[in-house]
């Protein structure tokens, strides 16, 4: 089977978030299956080829309403069995982030994805139509709405469904409806019972609609987005096709974050050798300019895109109260200017407790993941979440809100019958995040039981490939609905 796989970012090319992570290693993980995987990225300023890629389209037509625009397709080669194909158009995706700054989203976002969109589906004519498309949220969702509305007619694409991946329901692509003219969509697009969402066009909705299945990133998640709580107001539209929307757990790539193989951190480590993870340890403080401190003592690791799904203002409700316990936090992110301002300040007030970077910056954050005792992870609402799942993998106990994938992947800790992974809590209130680390604390103190603790989460395997199984099984299912259909 030939999957095309339409994505804004996937590691190691370009990353904000768990989208690139996903995009990065479901695709190998199919390949081993013994599938044909193409993947289309735009070709951002971070996007790193080497001067020997070619341009394999040198002008591809995108219609715009005021004119035409013309992109260039370049091969980024083959990695780990995965083609890619980068889609060139310096005036859109020349610029210094992948969707806006801290002070806020592109304004052009809309023409810039439609660009993107468009371009897939043509360049997909040249370079090898697939049996199936695979898109991932908003940037990518005019895909299966152009298929669906606007390449209806062409018998290239009649036969090819599209799944569609939701990573996150809070980011929708909403725009003035205005925008349906200048990205050449039809006005009867402009339905309730299509794009159209409390007078704004929007683009996930339209994907969620049209698309032949929609999955999301967890189990418990692929149920929560049913409910008006975590719906963003498309819970409807999920709920009326429950029958094919599924929830299938997100991988880890293992090859990259394990602390056997780890080129990044200090000393590597294992299940079976715990003690380097301590030279790791010092490593971190040193790092972050906590010099002279107690080795024994705690430390809470941090590593997100700042936001307010991530549970930030909860840290902020706490803060006080953290900064009396016996620990370090170490905080590695970037994001909504409020909240990098809330841990500058927070490194300012409490300097021997809370040291933060305000950055992205993969070496660090596997230098957290290999050198924190904890992991922090209180989000109001998480469709997978990642690092729980490295943080397993070194040893470095999670401490989690229990919603969406980290319900699904962290067991509470039971100090009687030794069993569970992590500490989680329920109400979404800075005393419940408080509670939860100093049960943590408490349990650090007892060395023999936090050991064990450490080497039940390093024995879980969460790698690809069951999940590439599962995705085979609802792809097989897509193509013989749209076959008996066509």
């Amino acid at each position: 089977m030939h999957i095309v796989f339409a994505a804004s970012e996937a590691v190691p090319f370009a990353k904000t978030g768990g989208l690139a992570d996903v995009v990065g290693s479901l695709p190998p993980a199919l390949a081993q299956l013994g599938h044909k995987l193409t993947v289309y990225l735009p070709r951002y300023k971070q996007v790193k080829l080497p001067p020997t890629a070619k341009t394999v389209i040198s002008s591809l037509t995108v219609p715009f309403d005021d004119k035409y625009r013309f992109c260039s397709v370049v091969d980024g080669g083959t990695h780990n069995g995965v083609q890619y194909y980068f889609i060139d158009y310096p005036p859109y995706f020349e610029r210094d982030a992948l969707y806006g700054t801290s002070l806020g989203d592109y304004r052009d976002n809309a023409e810039r994805f439609a660009l993107y969109c468009r371009a897939v589906i043509e360049a997909s004519k040249i370079l090898g139509v697939p049996d199936l498309f695979h898109c991932h949220d908003w940037q990518s969702a005019l895909v299966p709405i152009l298929l669906h509305e606007v390449y209806e007619d062409d018998p290239v694409f009649r036969r090819v469904p599209c799944v569609f991946t939701i990573h996150n329901m809070g980011y929708q692509g909403l725009f003035p409806p205005d925008i349906l003219p200048l990205i050449m969509l039809p006005w009867d697009l402009f339905t309730i019972g299509k794009l159209e969402f409390y007078g704004k066009v929007n683009l996930l909705k339209g994907a969620l609609v049209i698309s032949d299945f929609v999955t999301t990133v967890s189990k418990k998640y692929a149920q929560e987005i049913q409910t008006a709580e975590f719906g963003f107001g498309l819970e409807g539209v999920l709920k009326a096709r429950s029958s094919t929307v599924a929830g299938i757990l997100n991988g880890v790539d293992y090859g990259e974050w394990s602390p056997e193989q780890d080129a990044f951190i200090r000393q590597k480590y294992s299940r079976d050798d715990l003690s380097c993870k301590a030279e790791c340890k010092k490593d971190l403080l040193a790092l972050y300019g906590i010099r002279d401190a107690n080795p024994s003592i705690p430390v809470i690791g941090i590593v997100g895109r700042f936001a307010a799904q991530k549970g930030f203002d909860l840290i902020a409700q706490a803060a006080d109260r953290l900064a009396r316990e016996e620990l370090a936090i170490t905080v590695l992110g970037t994001g909504d200017r409020d909240y990098e301002d809330l841990f500058r300040r927070l490194a300012r007030q409490y300097p021997q407790k809370i040291s933060v970077k305000i950055a992205y910056d993969n070496a660090i954050a596997h230098k957290i993941e290999a050198g924190a005792d904890m992991f922090l992870m209180p989000s109001r609402y998480e469709p997978c979440g990642m690092n729980q799942i490295y943080s397993l993998r070194y040893g470095t106990v999670p401490i989690v809100r229990a919603t969406g994938g980290l319900d699904d992947t962290i067991e509470q800790w039971d100090p009687a019958t030794k069993r569970g992974t992590g500490f989680k809590f329920q109400e979404y209130t800075g005393e419940a995040l408080l509670a939860s680390v100093r049960l943590a604390l408490q349990a650090f103190k007892d060395e023999a039981n936090w050991k064990t603790l450490m080497r039940n989460g390093m024995s879980k395997d969460f790698s690809w490939m069951a999940s590439a199984k599962e995705y085979v099984r609802v792809y097989e299912r897509v193509r013989q609905i749209r076959a008996a259909a066509a």
